[in-house]
């Protein structure tokens, strides 16, 4: 089942007027994430003030998912001794069937499988696992009756839940964030007719245009012997008799076209079950008319309408099959999803509304967009703007909104102060006061951690200079040493901590950068000035607390980043807590399954959680970010110069398996993260030679390898390489294309169906009925054709790496390890590598 956007604070508005002091605590699965951890303090900050009893669980992979299920889920149900209660999942669990993972789909007795434990599944990765989206609903929320499968009431229509939906029966509830009703209605139609339609095994036979042929002169031959064998049967009876037996239907074929459409009895899965009813109205001939019937239609023969339901079948799986290998892509932030439960709520403030852009934000980190992980090379427009295309700046403009609705201007301040931030385009570093903790926009440049680094640090470690400028070679370090000087900055004054800088250098920093920098091609460094037409686009957020600091949402994101990747203590430890030795590491094999890694990632989490709401855990943690931004600057710089990234044939590769930085790339963030510096310096060096984007507009994909020498396996990530840029005007012009089609095909449809009419009524034939058979191949083959231009588009550029591991592992016998929820993450073996990537090579990694 799914909750519409309208609907979203509909289950949370029950629980909170249902909850009391016995009622057993929330649990709230929460992924290892910037984004899910803010979302995670949203609800938490929720449920406090409600005073609802929660429990909160980290999740580092689907591994951990399900011992979640086993050791905390599965002993909550009623057939378990527990109580029942709600399971929210926070970025875990939308790619899978979420029932079976957490052991919730055991059906024993008649007995509720989900035994009273209700699922709200909120997740920003897709595609859904269509299960939890259109089925999910518990098994004792059906009846069936004449064997017909029917809900108790309208509260859920088609998977979506009505406002008459009272909760507390159990089942998986996916929020929605208007994707579902606005982009998936060929999907749910295909799925809905699936779980409707009888169960026949398909053997893989071929369906052609013969086989219709051949159905129908089986047919003809079939009637023709049983009219001679009536012939001779009735031969002494009178010629009345004997015409009114020939208009009778066939009892003998009614039985045989019955039993065949039956189920089969060995077919047990959920979701699947079979409306009986609405196959034998379809597949029963007419019951005999008591007085003077009109002529009927010969009866299609049991194989004819086997076939018919094969092709029906394999034309909705078809449409299964192109939704799920689309490829992994991300939609609107869960954090900004909890934001908006909260301001329906009438919840939100200035806390609230801070963890909602932190966790926004965060998503440009890891390279998360529309076309999956991968560069963006969206609008330049300066700021955070390069997430999510039109859609992000939408999200990022109402909370633009929401920050001037809830930060209004005191008119205590004196014009002076007003001139700050907003007004003079100058990047503020302090607050007014001391109890300031304002959220204010400020336009923020494209350098990395500005205010707590030096100016030129800051330039040199951000990735969007560092790919434009090839900070990498010398020539690089001398075009920005140029642009310094152009702007009237001396190195001794860049070269010492920002705040320390001159005043006068300070405010006239964007000025300087908005004249000189699109002469080295960087006209996204900076937001341009506000204006009428496009307000603050593309401008940030800060917040101030007090005199003791001031962030910006994206100097948070990068911080919060580096205490899950990272840890506090840096890079120092390993899993197990000792000083880390790579020679040690070569002698000994240990954590093999990875569970001691999977244990320190989780104490990381409460170490991140904890920051977000202490500024001073967050400064303290401030060394560990910087010194992650420059093991990537020099881990990226050394695979360029030293050519160590190798071009095969749908990808190019790298691998980190020596220096000083080895360890610190095991985890799968902190390699995405280089594995998107690395991929966006060589996407400018293909534009900058080609004046385009490889791949026909793709982008050239890159896979980067980590070697983790304590567990003997390589970390393998697979990101886009910057294509697949949605095109709004494009894809309205083939939507109309496509309802264009769908229109003459209607009507078409209808002329047909009313000559078919007038054939009935004049002659009575039977070749109506071969008629409408082929007529409908025909319309399948339209409808088909249609769907693929849609699909092709939506596909366009998206990262299919999951999909590409999982053939890989299908067909080789590489030890491959997949458990993140990032599908573009695996594991493999130190010594299957090789293999691997060989085999991956041949496969389509970007739509």
């Amino acid at each position: 089942m799914y909750l519409p956007r309208r609907l979203i604070s509909h289950l949370y508005q029950h629980l909170m007027h249902t909850n009391h002091s016995q009622s057993p605590p929330v649990l709230i699965l929460v992924s290892l994430e910037p984004d899910a951890l803010c979302a995670c303090r949203i609800l938490t900050a929720l449920f406090r003030r409600d005073y609802i009893a929660h429990k909160i669980q980290p999740i580092s992979g689907y591994n951990d998912l399900a011992t979640a299920g086993e050791q905390l889920v599965q002993p909550m149900r009623l057939q378990s001794g527990g109580s029942g209660g709600v399971v929210v999942c926070l970025g875990v669990g939308g790619m899978v069937d979420i029932s079976t993972v957490l052991g919730l789909d055991n059906i024993s007795d008649g007995e509720d499988p989900s035994g009273g434990i209700q699922v709200w599944l909120i997740d920003a990765r897709r595609p859904w696992n269509l299960g939890n989206v259109f089925a999910g609903r518990p098994e004792d929320a059906l009846l069936t009756i004449d064997g017909n499968a029917r809900s108790r009431t309208l509260d859920v229509v088609d998977g979506q839940i009505q406002p008459s939906y009272k909760p507390g029966q159990g089942g998986v509830i996916v929020y929605d964030d208007g994707d579902i009703d606005e982009e998936m209605a060929t999907e749910r139609e295909a799925f809905l007719s699936l779980l409707k339609m009888p169960y026949v095994e398909d053997n893989g036979e071929v369906l052609d245009d013969s086989d219709g042929a051949s159905d129908t002169a089986n047919s003809i031959d079939e009637g023709r012997q049983s009219k001679k064998r009536k012939a001779w049967s009735d031969r002494d009876d009178d010629e009345e008799d004997e015409d009114e037996e020939n208009r009778r239907p066939r009892q003998r074929r009614r039985t045989s076209s019955s039993s065949t459409l039956q189920p089969s009895p060995t077919r047990s899965t959920r979701h699947q079950r079979i409306d009986s009813q609405s196959s034998n109205a379809s597949s029963s001939p007419t019951q005999p008319p008591r007085s003077s019937p009109p002529p009927t239609a010969q009866q299609a023969s049991p194989r004819k309408l086997r076939r018919r339901l094969l092709r029906l079948r394999r034309k909705h799986e078809a449409v299964l099959h192109n939704y799920y290998s689309l490829g992994a892509t991300y939609s609107e932030p869960i954090s900004s999803i909890l934001y908006s439960l909260a301001e329906d709520l009438g919840r939100e403030d200035n806390n609230v509304l801070w963890q909602a852009i932190v966790g926004v934000s965060s998503l440009e980190l890891y390279g998360r967009s529309m076309t999956g992980v991968g560069i963006s090379t969206s609008l330049e427009t300066g700021g955070s703007a390069g997430w999510g295309g039109q859609r992000g700046e939408r999200i990022r403009q109402v909370l633009r909104d929401e920050v001037r609705r809830l930060n209004p201007p005191d008119p205590k301040e004196t014009n002076g102060e007003r001139e700050r931030g907003e007004n003079s385009g100058v990047i503020p570093c302090h607050g007014l006061s001391p109890n300031d903790t304002a959220i204010l926009l400020s336009p923020e440049p494209r350098f990395l951690l500005i205010r707590h680094w030096s100016l030129y640090e800051s330039m040199l470690h951000s990735p969007y200079l560092a790919a434009r400028l090839h900070i990498w070679s010398d020539v690089g370090r001398k075009r920005l040493h140029k642009l310094l000087a152009k702007m009237g900055v001396s190195l001794a004054q860049c070269k010492q901590n920002y705040t320390h800088m001159d005043m006068v250098l300070k405010k006239g920093l964007r000025e300087s950068l908005l004249k000189y920098a699109p002469m080295y091609g960087l006209d996204g460094l900076v937001p341009p000035a506000a204006s009428a037409g496009r307000g603050k686009e593309g401008w940030g957020f800060v917040r101030c607390w007090g005199w003791k600091a001031c962030l910006s949402a994206m100097d948070v994101g990068v911080i919060v980043g580096a205490i899950l990747e990272v840890g506090k203590s840096g890079i120092q430890t390993d899993a197990t807590g000792k000083p880390y030795d790579r020679h040690d590491a070569k002698r000994e094999m240990v954590d093999e399954d990875g569970s001691l890694e999977s244990q320190a990632w989780v104490e990381r989490f409460w170490e991140a959680y904890d920051a977000l709401g202490d500024i001073e855990s967050l400064k303290a943690a401030l060394p560990t970010a910087l010194q992650l931004h420059r093991s990537i600057l020099r881990t990226g710089t050394s695979l360029i110069e030293k050519r160590q990234i190798r071009h095969l044939r749908a990808f190019r590769m790298a691998v980190v398996k020596e220096g000083p930085d080895v360890q610190l790339f095991t985890h799968p963030s902190a390699l995405t993260k280089l594995a998107l510096w690395v991929g966006e310096a060589i996407a400018e060096q293909d534009r900058e030679q080609r004046g385009k984007v490889g791949k026909g507009g793709r982008g050239m994909p890159l896979v980067l390898a980590g070697l983790n020498e304590k567990r003997g396996v390589y970390v393998v990530v697979g990101t886009g390489g910057g294509g697949g840029v949605i095109d709004i005007a494009a894809r309205e012009r083939r939507r109309q294309k496509v309802e264009e089609k769908a229109r003459r095909k209607e009507q078409r449809r209808q002329e047909r169906e009313r000559i078919r009419e007038e054939r009935r009524e004049r002659e009575g034939s039977a070749d109506g009925e071969e008629e409408e058979s082929e007529e409908d191949e025909d319309e399948d083959d339209s409808d088909d054709d249609a769907n693929e231009d849609l699909q092709d588009e939506k596909g366009f550029g998206k990262n299919r790496f999951g999909n590409a591991f999982q053939e890989v592992v299908d067909e080789i016998n590489a030890r491959v390890r997949i458990d993140s929820f990032e599908h573009c993450v695996v594991e493999v073996k130190k010594e299957d590598l090789s293999g691997f990537l060989e085999s991956l090579s041949m496969k389509a990694v970007i739509g």
